[in-house]
């Protein structure tokens, strides 16, 4: 099982993470966006994934239909809520982005870097 960690402002992830750890993450990343990204074949079927905003990056970009490389540009709160939709009848449609409306105002602003904030 894939070890959940939080990171916090200021955290070196290239050195809380072992070299095999790093390199496992893109298969990891692809077996979530195989496992939660494809429409349903039929019917509906709906999907609660909590994970951290890189992951989430993952489920935007394709959304978006843009360039793998773009999900390293996508910075997100903590705790930001992002609801994608996907149906057999078209594209996947972006519903809410980073929405963090359901936090205080003091927490709204984490986990992004200082010139993110506003």
């Amino acid at each position: 099982m894939a070890r959940l960690s939080i990171a916090y402002e200021g955290d070196d992830v290239g050195t809380r993470f072992s070299p095999a750890e790093r390199a496992d993450g893109p298969r990891l990343t692809a077996a979530a966006v195989r496992r939660f990204a494809p429409a349903p074949v039929d019917g509906d079927r709906r999907d609660l994934v909590v994970t951290h905003t890189f992951l989430i990056a993952w489920f935007v970009r394709p959304a978006l239909d843009a360039p793998e490389r773009r999900w390293l540009g996508f910075n997100a709160h903590h705790c930001g809520l992002t609801v994608i939709r996907y149906g057999s009848g078209g594209p996947p449609t972006l519903v809410a982005v980073n929405d963090t409306a359901h936090l205080p105002p003091g927490l709204r602003g984490t986990g992004l870097p200082a010139d993110h904030r506003f």
